[in-house]
């Protein structure tokens, strides 16, 4: 799929997602029948390597589907957001990992918890890892999730790294109870002593310095990329489709709403045109600060330029 057919599913999706916005919020996840229209229309595999399905488009074709979908309902655009970058990331680990989650289904989703708050213990030939992670959002709906871990590690640096799990190695402890984005879906996960092996594991370290064992067989410049701004952008992202929506419905209901006391149109009230103008300036700087940032990083990368550390920063 390319970018233009891409961004026309969102499209037409969105509108479908709007009106299950209120069943999401109730649901406390996302509703089975948006889920089924992300898998069927391919949303979720706009960073999934191409030998496993997916379509690796620019992260910006990426954004935009999410920005569409975050006007209609941000939890729902928060679950494509979110989950669809581990697609990318699964992709910089071992080959081997790969073929464990999507060998026998390209389908398969992960949901994730990045915080270091259980226990690691080096073991032969992998890790042990046990305790609760919070906030993995689209838990539900996923196979896998990735738990962020301090390995022991003899160096002055932090071990730091994403493990890899398969279902049946956790439970999804059911208390999201919020008042804003409840449906995410980002309930605890609770591990008790369960064996990781090296190769579903995926280190910090190389991330940041861009090798990633998963660069000898993706070899686009999709995947290399700085890990840490992508992410940091697909948590941003939802934030400015939801501000983008807001702003629409802000304006509908002022071209309809009448003054109380003197009948007059709040529409051509000077100060409501104000606050609006000052919103919309503000999403359009953020919007143009999204693409002119990822336009620049996606050039070095086709360039084969290493991004320097001040541009990530």
């Amino acid at each position: 799929m390319d970018d233009e057919n891409y961004l026309h599913s969102a499209c037409q999706l969105s509108q479908n997602i709007r009106d299950r916005a209120a069943e999401c919020e109730s649901l406390r996840r996302l509703p089975d029948a948006t889920f089924e229209s992300y898998q069927r229309s391919g949303l979720l595999r706009a960073l999934q390597p191409r030998q496993w399905g997916g379509f690796e488009l620019s992260p910006l074709t990426f954004f935009a589907a999410v920005t569409e979908v975050a006007a209609a309902c941000p939890s729902s655009a928060w679950f494509l957001s979110v989950v669809g970058i581990h697609n990318w990331q699964l992709g910089l680990f071992p080959e081997q990992a790969q073929r464990d989650v999507w060998g026998k289904d390209t389908s398969v989703l992960i949901s994730s918890s990045y915080a270091p708050t259980g226990k690691v213990e080096r073991v032969d030939g992998g890790f042990r890892l046990s305790g609760r992670w919070s906030f993995s959002s689209g838990c539900d709906h996923c196979q896998w999730v990735f738990l962020g871990g301090v390995a022991p590690s003899d160096g002055p640096i932090p071990d730091m790294r994403t493990f890899l799990l398969p279902r049946s190695d956790y439970q999804i402890i059911d208390n999201w109870h919020v008042a804003g984005l409840a449906g995410t879906g980002s309930k605890d996960i609770v591990v008790e002593g369960a064996f990781i092996p090296e190769h579903r594991t995926h280190r910090f370290v190389d991330a940041y310095t861009f090798q990633n064992p998963g660069q000898a067989v993706n070899t686009a410049p999709l995947f290399r990329l700085p890990f840490g701004c992508l992410f940091a952008f697909v948590i941003a992202v939802p934030a400015i489709g939801a501000a983008r929506g807001a702003l629409d419905s802000y304006r509908s209901y002022m071209q309809a709403k009448v003054a109380a006391y003197d009948g007059s149109k709040v529409a051509d009230d000077p100060f409501a045109q104000r606050r609006l103008s000052e919103a919309a300036v503000e999403i359009t700087a953020a919007e143009n600060e999204l693409k002119n940032t990822w336009t620049t990083m996606c050039a070095q990368a086709a360039a084969g330029e290493t991004i320097p550390l001040s541009a990530r920063a």
